[in-house]
């Protein structure tokens, strides 16, 4: 199969949907199709490239660049100057280096990962090729609405801000999302819960759960690095915590940091806790830190490469999260293959992979009773060691990969049954269709 698939963001930028997009794209090259990413532009790609760092750089037909990494092909969009406070971009309305490609190549599939900037283009070039679209419901956007310009703090009066975020949040994103939703061929949830609260939103296309998956060095040991790592951290022996995550609001980090208060009065044996990720908090996260007098046992390490996080999960003794805003939390599957159990706030992302009392603890958002359920999950450390890693055999990328093929298989034969039944012009959906009518516009100005 030839597949496109188009994201909102993509490496060098550090974040779940990058790092989904990667694994599926890697792993379905792996099995013999060609997967073309459609991703953004970056200044610090850029850079990168006059470093020398890409795998292999071409032209296409137009003289358009494009990237070869790990035998994806990576073609790069056009952005707006501005971007996000954590560093995402603006893609622009009209995605020209999308659709040129288009025009000149033919492919049987199409995946967007988004539902906004890309996810318009997935479906107008959907109607236009008589190709499916799938679409994975990583994100719970009404979570993320504080990144918007013009809802930020200094930019409205506080009244006025909280209406549109309960207008936004209640009416505006659902409403979106299940118009959209229900443009595509197929919608694929990283867990079951998600996939419940789809359907409860009024998806009624073709669903399915497909979670991220990891790749085989997530399985892999590395005791001698894992233990230089606890003697860094630990020098006299101790427990090591481990969290990993952009350092931003919607990850709950300062609910960590009062639970650390929390342990630290609770806890007779020395310990430290590892933050792994950036993001616009960190600075202030660092300085409340010092405020509340547990700097001594917080460290912030910023980003680590991607291969590298699971030392530092097998060096730990217990994984901390308390995100309330994740679809699936890819850290938490990370977590698992390292053999390190997982201490959260009860949520969605949460409630489908960790087990109480087995591979770890759900909490409520109270920083008494989750410092207790990490103090109880220490005692209990070995045995949840070992089911940790039984959970995380169920996300390889390898075996997903073969599942994917196959949904994509159903899609592509689903979609030819109907063009049979109902011949190939859609031009009466396509005059109903708001994306169709927006492109036509530009396409005739």
């Amino acid at each position: 199969m030839k597949i496109a698939m188009l994201t909102n963001n993509y490496k060098p930028f550090v974040g779940g949907v990058p790092i989904s997009v990667e694994r599926q794209a890697e792993e379905l090259v792996k099995l013999g199709h060609e997967v073309t990413v459609f991703a953004p532009e970056y200044e610090i790609a850029g850079e990168e490239e006059k470093k020398g760092n890409k795998v292999n750089c071409g032209t296409d037909g137009r003289g358009r660049k494009y990237e070869y990494d790990n035998g994806i092909r990576v073609i790069r969009f056009r952005t707006g100057k501005s971007c996000m406070e954590n560093g995402m971009v603006y893609p622009r309305l009209i995605l020209k280096e999308i659709t040129d490609v288009f025009e000149m190549e033919s492919f049987d599939l199409i995946h967007t990962h988004h539902p906004m900037f890309v996810g318009p283009t997935a479906l107008y070039l959907s109607r236009k090729y008589q190709i499916p679209v799938v679409y994975t419901y990583h994100t719970r956007y009404e979570d993320y609405l504080h990144y918007l310009d013009f809802l930020r703090e200094d930019r409205i009066f506080p009244g006025i801000r909280r209406q549109m975020l309960k207008a936004a949040k209640k009416v505006i994103v659902p409403g979106y999302m299940r118009w959209f939703t229900n443009q595509c061929d197929l919608v694929l949830a990283p867990t079951a819960g998600m996939l419940h609260r789809i359907r409860e939103n009024g998806t009624h296309v073709q669903t399915a759960v497909f979670p991220t998956g990891l790749k085989e060095e997530f399985y892999q040991e590395y005791p001698q690095e894992a233990a230089a790592i606890r003697k860094r951290y630990l020098p006299k022996g101790g427990i090591l915590f481990c969290t990993t995550g952009r350092l931003e609001a919607e990850k709950n980090p300062g609910f960590l940091l009062d639970g650390i208060v929390k342990l630290k009065e609770k806890m007779s044996k020395p310990f430290q806790v590892l933050f792994i990720g950036s993001g616009s908090m960190r600075k202030m996260l660092e300085q409340k830190a010092e405020e509340m007098g547990i700097a001594d046992v917080v460290k912030f390490l910023g980003n680590v490469p991607n291969g590298q996080v699971n030392r530092y999960l097998q060096a730990s003794d217990l994984f901390l999260f308390a995100s309330k805003s994740e679809t699936q939390g890819i850290v938490l599957a990370e977590a698992f293959a390292a053999g390190c159990p997982v201490v959260a706030v009860d949520a969605s992302g949460v409630e489908d992979i960790v087990e109480n009392g087995v591979n770890g603890y759900k909490a409520t958002e109270d920083v008494d009773v989750w410092s207790s359920k990490v103090l109880e999950a220490l005692e209990q450390q070995e045995y949840m060691k070992e089911q940790a890693k039984i959970t995380a055999e169920g996300y390889r990328s390898g075996r997903l990969a073969v599942y994917e093929e196959l949904l994509y298989g159903q899609c592509i034969a689903a979609k030819a049954c109907r063009q049979e039944e109902t011949g190939y012009e859609y031009e009466e959906d396509r005059a109903e269709n708001l994306t169709g009518r927006v492109f036509r516009v530009f396409k005739t100005s």
